[in-house]
Order: structure tokens, then sequence, then C-alpha cells
């Protein structure tokens, strides 16, 4: 069936792979920090969410998330709210999320794509604290400075192993990869073993190679094709994506995707990585390569909202560039990151992105 959706292609002036790579950057700090007040799945429903917004009087929303409008309704955002709704940001909030992303990038331009799994948990431990590590990664973590290598790191007492957190450290492996799903896919792959198995490990394959595939895509659907492809069809991971994009070329709408989707995946956590694809197919699929709507509707799919944004803004800043990123988003970073990764902190966005271009010019040939 030929969807009824917007046809216009998000790259028709086709920015340079700089520009591309500098809007995966911004787009996935923007991201992270629109959904980081409302991370916390069991409390911020997708219902809840939308509550929230039509309170504040931000629905349509299109710019970070407005500060509470009445006291009991911050209650349950996240303590770091206050650096990250709109009117207070200065530069942007420290997260894993980007953490890991910068980590990526040292051990690129360290060890190369020849890089061995056990050199990134030995980087893991000489450049992030232990404290700002998280479910699987804290548990490896843990694996690794006891003495516990690879692959028994990921699967000694860590029972996080299919979450997303392998799926967040994926994207400096597509911004390296324009045009390569599978070098993507492969590079995340090596990364993801060092702390998870099965649909955790697939969900780092998938979402290196929607970025890798996002340089030459057409738009967001074209790209969710072409990296599905490059993890098992008969994974659960692959089935969910699937069926959210089935239910896209249907004309089926987003709210009643997600509803369908829930019922799909049924009881898993909220940190769990299937659910979360199919919050993101849908937010990718239904923002039509529009930065703004595809942020936005990623963050109000709720569950891990500033992990998804964190992906959705990075594919997003791909399709279309830095340049063509909305000023409301990018003005309040002042070019500036916040990360924990020691030696990183209160970098330039523009640095690291132009540091990940290097990178990426000197990869070879498209497959």
């Amino acid at each position: 069936m030929t969807p009824s959706h917007s046809s216009a292609s998000p790259t028709a002036r086709r920015p340079g792979l700089a520009d591309r790579i500098h809007g995966g950057w911004l787009g996935r700090i923007a991201g992270n920090m629109l959904g980081k007040p409302v991370e916390q799945g069991e409390r911020w429903t997708r219902e809840r969410i939308d509550h929230y917004l039509r309170r504040a009087d931000a629905l349509p929303l299109t710019d970070y998330l407005p500060p509470p409008p009445g006291a009991e309704d911050g209650a349950d955002l996240r303590p770091e709210w206050r650096q990250c709704v709109r009117g207070r940001i200065d530069g942007s909030c420290r997260d894993d999320d980007i953490d890991y992303s910068v980590l990526v990038l040292e051990l690129l331009e360290t060890h190369g794509t020849d890089f061995t799994t056990e050199q990134l948990g030995t980087l893991w431990l000489s450049r992030l604290p232990y404290l700002q590590t998280f479910t699987a990664e804290r548990a490896t973590y843990r694996n690794l400075a006891a003495g516990i290598q690879s692959p028994l790191a990921a699967t000694t007492d860590n029972p996080y192993q299919e979450w997303i957190g392998a799926l967040i450290r994926a994207d400096v492996y597509g911004w390296v990869s324009p045009g390569q799903p599978r070098r993507a896919a492969a590079l995340a792959r090596r990364d993801a073993v060092l702390s998870h198995t099965g649909n955790g490990v697939y969900g780092a394959m998938w979402a290196a190679a929607l970025i890798a595939a996002a340089f030459e895509a057409s738009g967001p659907r074209e790209a969710v094709e072409a990296a599905v492809a490059r993890i098992p069809a008969s994974s659960r991971l692959a089935r969910t994506v699937r069926h959210t994009v089935a239910l896209y070329d249907a004309g089926v709408g987003w709210a009643d995707t997600l509803t369908e989707m829930a019922r799909e995946v049924g009881h898993l956590h909220w940190i769990h990585v299937v659910p979360n694809a199919a919050v993101l197919t849908a937010g990718l699929l239904h923002g039509e390569g529009d930065f703004t709507s595809t942020i936005a509707l990623t963050v109000r799919g709720g569950l891990d909202t500033d992990s998804n944004g964190a992906t959705a803004g990075s594919v997003a800043g791909v399709l279309c560039g830095a340049e063509a990123i909305p000023h409301q988003w990018t003005a309040p970073l002042h070019d500036r990151v916040r990360t924990a990764v020691f030696g990183f902190d209160g970098a330039r966005i523009s640095e690291l992105a132009a540091r990940t271009y290097r990178l990426a010019a000197a990869g070879g040939a498209a497959e």
C-alpha cells in the first residue's frame, strides 16, 4: 500500500557531510535535553506528558519543555529540570546519553575502527566515573573492575542485558560511517557486546545503521528500512520495528500506533530496548523528517524519553543538517557540552563535530 503521508524529502538540498554530522551532534543533545525532565517512564506516561503540556499551553510542542505551570506539576520531574526547560538552559545538561557519544569519539580517535571490545572496557574504567554509569553499564563496569573480562563482563550479575544502554552508545558509529549501515552496525556490535546480549545488542546495531543510512536516505522511512535489514529478521526488535512501520504504511495515526505497540510488546520494563524502539520508530516516521516534529513526537511517546529524544534528534539532525535545525533548539546550547567523561567537560559541540567529521572523511568509500 502506498502511504498517504507527505513525500517531501528533507534531504532535497543535500547539506554537506560536515553539516550533517554537526546536525547529528546538535540533534542528539537537543533531543536528550527535551526528554530529560520527564525521564521516568513508569510515572511520565504518554497521557501524563500531554496533560502537563496542555496545562502549560505548550501543545503543539515546538520548543523545550516549559517550566511547571504549578508546584504540583513539577513534583515528579527529574531534579535536573531547572537546567533543561525553556528559558533556563545555559549550555547542555550532563547526561549519560551524551557521555557515551563523547567516549566513543575518544575511542575511535585513540584506537581507530579496529578497536577491540577489551580496549573499550579499559577506556570506560579510565574515563568514566563509576557513579555516572547505570543499569547494564554499571553492572559491567563493576565486573571489569573486579577483573571479569568480556564476554563474561556482560552476563555476570547483569539483569539489564536487553535494556537500552547499548543503543544510546551507537550514534558515533553511524556518524563516522555515512551511507554505510552495515559498517556502522558492525562497529556498534563490537561495542554493545561489552555489556549487552540479544536484543540489547541488536538495538545498538539498529541505531547505528539507522544514523548511517540517514546520510543518503530520502527520509526516515527509507532509513528505518535500511537499518532493520542489519539485524536478525526473527529478533523481537526487528519484528517490533516492522510492525510499527506497517501501521504507518497503513495510515494508522501516531497515537493509535503507540497504543497498538504497547499492547504488542506487553509488560516489558520502560527501559527495555524493544518498547523504546517502537516509540522511536513511530516518532521518526510520523515526524517525516521535520526536526521539531520528530523530537517532539518521540519525547511525547514516553518511556525512556531522554534516550529516545537523543536518538531521534540525531537521525533528524543528520537528515536536515545543522544549519536547518530551528534556532530555538540550538541557541540555548551556546555550543557547549557538559559531560562526565574526564577531559571533555565544557568542550565545544562544533569541535566535537569537526573531530567526528575528520574520522568520517578518512573512513573510506561507502559500501
